[in-house]
């Protein structure tokens, strides 16, 4: 029987406020746009790298094998950032789902995500494009916050990553294209190509995380990013039993 437990994960991001660049920043960030089109364009894509975006929300899911076979649910949690927080406070919400929504500052949701690594081991992680998102991001904007990781998220190559199942490389064969049998798609088509319900089949998606994280309504992130989460686990297993050798 299987030992190590399942660790799938997934992050929600926003933006980091335009005024706390520097006028060399934000010349930087801007530098090419042309047309407020532009502009608007290039400030979008800040939440997508750890020194211009914050961590908003990490989905988690804890699975280990079960001794009658399968797998069992240890247990499933955002962590939610409440920029307002210090670091001694902390708030527990009961979402829709029963699921448990704890928050913290960002700086505490980063530490308590890497305090898993240490209560938990062997832990192997599944993710969705955790690779080239996820996983450099919350190492990186660790580092911005003089947060250490616990274990290096990027060890490994790109062919060769043991310890971490990143489906979008599994379904891609490793060989992703814009075209073809290997052409690379998004996670919500390859959910609902694959039968799985999407996370997005309630309307929420990333690009209004920002939106709603201005508004306050973290409640709606963190069921976001569970279903996101929920959804890679689903999809994991139906690669782990048809296309796993």
């Amino acid at each position: 029987m299987e030992h190590e437990n399942y660790l799938i994960f997934d992050i929600e991001t926003c933006p980091l406020p335009w005024d706390s660049f520097s006028d060399s920043q934000q010349e930087y960030l801007l530098r090419g746009a042309d047309s407020d089109d532009e502009i608007t364009k290039k400030k979008n894509e800040m939440g997508l790298t750890p020194l211009t975006a914050q961590v908003v929300c990490i989905g988690l899911q804890l699975m280990r094998p079960a001794d009658s076979g399968g797998f069992e649910l240890l247990k499933r949690a955002a962590f939610s950032v409440d920029n307002s927080f210090s670091d001694e406070q902390t708030d527990k919400i009961e979402l829709s789902t029963g699921d448990t929504c704890v928050l913290y500052n960002e700086k505490k949701v980063l530490e308590n995500f890497w305090k898993i690594f240490r209560k938990y081991t062997p832990l192997h992680l599944i993710s969705f494009n955790g690779r080239n998102f996820d996983a450099p991001f919350l190492m990186l904007r660790s580092a911005v916050l003089g947060v250490k990781p616990v274990k290096n998220l990027m060890d490994g190559t790109k062919f060769n990553y043991p310890m971490h199942t990143d489906l979008i490389d599994k379904l891609t064969f490793y060989n992703p294209s814009n075209f073809g049998a290997t052409r690379r798609f998004n996670f919500d088509f390859y959910t609902r190509a694959f039968g799985v319900t999407s996370p997005k089949a309630e309307g929420l998606d990333g690009s209004k995380v920002a939106g709603y994280f201005a508004e306050g309504k973290i409640v709606e992130i963190s069921e976001y990013c569970l279903r996101d989460v929920v959804a890679t686990w689903e999809l994991y297993k139906i690669w782990r039993e048809f296309l796993k050798f």
